[in-house]
């Protein structure tokens, strides 16, 4: 039974040791502009309060900026919230989206549109942390009205 004692406090031990490296191994941050001059804002029309929930509800994982909340500064966690920004940003990136072109636009716009209205976006792990980002029935009808919409205009350019 000692021996039993000895090796979990070792163990223990050692996992605390290893945790505690990890910290000094950071993963990048999200942190440019939002909204620049490559932005879906600088070229798209988005209303003010489509662009309000999307600041709100989409930002953080879909652009390149991020808020961090304080345990971003935690390993693995940290490296955990990477991959979900940088797989987010992989599939659509308000951010860079000028530089999508028509068709590539389009497709982006109505799977945003299909993805909210499913109810698929945000994440249900992010809105466990983030409350604020949860949408309404209202939220939810704007956006896929707007995405839709602007979907369609940009196919008839």
């Amino acid at each position: 039974m000692q021996k039993v004692k000895k090796a979990m406090r070792f163990t223990g031990l050692g996992l605390l040791l290893i945790l505690g490296a990890l910290q000094f191994h950071r993963s990048p941050r999200n942190t440019g502009a939002a909204e620049g001059p490559e932005s879906i804002v600088a070229r798209e029309k988005v209303p003010p309060g489509v662009h309000q929930i999307l600041a709100r509800a989409c930002y953080d994982c879909h652009s390149n900026n991020t808020k961090y909340p304080w345990y971003a500064a935690v390993q693995p966690v940290a490296w955990w919230l990477n991959d979900h920004v940088t797989e987010g940003k992989s599939e659509l990136n308000f951010s860079g989206f000028a530089a999508y072109d028509a068709k590539r636009a389009v497709r982006k716009l109505r799977s945003l549109a299909d993805e909210v209205h499913e109810r698929h976006m945000p994440l249900k792990s992010y809105l466990l942390a983030h409350p604020e980002a949860r949408l309404t029935d209202a939220d939810v009808a704007l956006v896929t009205t707007w995405a839709e919409d602007l979907a369609d205009e940009i196919e008839s350019r």
